[in-house]
């Protein structure tokens, strides 16, 4: 027999009655019957009951066990008897009674309870991680993330790609983000610094003619840490295409994405229709560039009901240039109570309010009501009514100003509304691909303008784009969103060096600082580039929405904590001055 085992805890079922057995795994609960001691006996594979008496030459040995200590039994394999069978378990007709044991890993008192449901502090679990990783629901979510990454890795092997690992230590890069720099030895005061992304590598690999890649990519970024993204590290699904166009790269990751929420979803429904929208009309519709379509909600703007109107405030505002006011329906939220609770909102957002018109039945006619009703007077509000398609029992709330100003609340407020009125349909994944970014963006403050997304892509329209207002160029930039996340970002690649350099000077790059930055890229692309184009998929992210997790902590193995930090390791620890001598760096005291 094998030293630890014979079978796993989840093998033994009624064909096994009356065999002598082998298990290894964790004491997960114990139960005292009056001198018959019940176990259940747990691994990674799930749990058998086990079971000693006094008759049993271990019983004193099995009396001195706790919770969560790693140990061996034989035993024999035994019928439960018929109202005792437990059909929650796989073994659960079964029992072993135990006659030898053997004590693998005690186990000291208890940070964190295994067993059962209870609530533990994030930093205790994180501490503690090991222990915390031993709960059932742990358990379900890693071996999740590992088939979902396996799942992707076939599929696109399946079709003609191939996996090309991209190094670890590198140059750094604006990309977006903080680089995580790494000092080097050999040539003191320079520095390494991990990817952000293999974005420059990738599109070498094209240029090598390769045609097809892909990899599971390990990505750094020195961000701040948020709910649904890592403080230092994730990984991404990377893929890149020679010869391609936008629509390639989307006909392409499509099937694999779908096939993926179909298989791991759960039974939640995958939409079939993935809509291409514009940036500038998610921004007005959603209030966001990664909307949640389960949400029917769409925003529009009203601004010309309200110009000249009684309602000063608004009236007043629209002769502002650039403003303008938007409605946000919200069907069968017509009672002044929700339309109350919504203003709340809004002023907790940091905004004065959220004006409201909500439409009643009055002695069988339908009257609108509330204080912007009375103030814009019953014509401008029925055509207001007509434009967004409400009736008796339905509401509006509206915003003001320069969109820039509100965007962002009122996209959180379809979100609340959605989910209050019961109007977003939780048991399916609605996707939805966000196109026509645009390549640049004015700093208001400062009035610079900058890259707005992504420095490599290629600008619509080509040079000729280049000539003209760069807050009017688009690229060919586009995300993946799928209930309210942003699961892939990609784009057709510019790799044309004349045009990167042009795209790079309008955000106040000169050309030797582009050389200095990307120089092998650019070196690179003057030796037969192909067009090329790709996409990343946010593997964390992907495996927390299919978990149905809001805590992408939850679907990481060993993830860091909110300040960036790893209780468990001790990390960022303290460098020793040995280590600083040999690199020639000195710390600074902290002022």
């Amino acid at each position: 027999m094998h030293a630890f085992r014979s079978h796993t805890c989840v093998d033994l079922n009624a064909s096994n009655v009356g065999e002598t057995v082998r298990l290894a795994g964790w004491v997960h609960r114990i139960r005292d019957h009056g001198g018959v001691l019940f176990i259940d006996l747990r691994d990674h594979y799930g749990i058998t009951q086990v079971l000693c008496d006094s008759d049993s030459p271990v019983f004193s040995e099995v009396e001195k066990l706790r919770a969560e200590w790693c140990i061996r039994i034989d035993g024999t394999v035994k019928a439960r008897d018929e109202s005792l069978v437990n059909p929650k378990l796989p073994t659960g007709e079964i029992e072993v009674y135990i006659r030898d044991m053997e004590v693998l890993g005690r186990a000291d008192e208890l940070p964190l309870q295994v067993f059962g449901e209870q609530e533990y502090p994030e930093e205790t679990r994180l501490r503690y991680r090991y222990l915390d990783l031993r709960r059932a629901e742990m358990q379900k979510n890693m071996t999740l993330r590992s088939d979902v990454v396996a799942a992707m890795r076939r599929r696109m092997w399946d079709q003609g790609f191939r996996e090309y690992q991209t190094p670890i230590i590198t140059a750094s890069s604006p990309e977006g983000a903080r680089d995580f720099l790494v000092p080097s030895r050999l040539h003191p005061g320079k520095f390494y610094a991990l990817p952000q992304a293999p974005q420059q590598f990738k599109q070498l690999i094209m240029v090598s003619g390769f045609d097809k890649y892909f990899q599971i990519a390990p990505c750094f970024r020195d961000e701040d840490p948020r709910a649904d993204r890592s403080p230092t590290d994730f990984y991404q699904l990377d893929m890149e295409m020679s010869f391609v166009e936008q629509q390639d790269v989307f006909d392409t990751i499509q099937p694999v994405m779908k096939s993926v929420f179909e298989e791991f979803g759960g039974g939640r429904k995958v939409d079939d229709d993935w809509p291409q929208i514009s940036y500038a009309d998610a921004a007005l519709w959603y209030g966001t560039d990664k909307p949640d379509l389960r949400n029917p909600i769409k925003m529009q703007v009203v601004s010309e009901h309200f110009e000249g109107s009684g309602f000063a405030i608004f009236a007043k505002l629209l002769e502002q240039e650039g403003t303008q006011i938007r409605a946000i329906p919200a069907p069968t939220g017509g009672s002044r109570k929700f339309c109350d609770r919504m203003n709340a909102f809004a002023q907790k957002e940091g905004l004065p309010g959220m004006g409201y018109i909500f439409w009643r039945d009055k002695d069988g006619e339908m009257e609108a009501a509330g204080p912007l009703a009375k103030n814009i007077g019953p014509e401008r509000t029925e055509a207001i009514r007509q434009q967004l398609g409400l009736g008796v029992g339905d509401a509006a709330f509206f915003l003001g100003g320069k969109p820039e100003s509100f965007e962002r609340v009122a996209g959180r407020a379809r979100t609340v509304i959605g989910d209050e009125l019961g109007l977003t349909d939780k048991e399916r994944f609605a996707f939805a691909w966000i196109v026509d970014f645009p390549m640049y963006e004015k700093d208001e403050e400062s009035g610079a303008v900058d890259f707005s997304h992504n420095p490599f892509s290629m600008p619509q329209g080509g040079m000729e784009a280049l000539e003209g207002d760069p807050l009017d160029v688009l690229g060919y930039q586009y995300d993946l969103a799928c209930n309210g996340y942003e699961l892939i970002s990609g784009a057709i690649r510019n790799h044309r060096p004349e045009i990167m350099f042009k795209a790079f000077e309008l955000a106040g790059y000169g050309e030797d600082e582009v050389r200095k930055r990307f120089g092998g890229m650019v070196n690179a692309f003057r030796y037969g580039a192909p067009p090329h184009g790709g996409c990343a998929v946010g593997i964390d992210r992907t495996v927390m929405l299919l978990a149905e997790e809001d805590n992408i902590r939850e679907v990481i193995m060993f993830p860091m904590n909110q300040r960036a930090e790893d209780l468990m390791m001790g990390a960022p620890s303290e460098p020793s001055t040995d280590q600083l001598m040999e690199l020639r760096l000195r710390v600074m005291p902290e002022e």
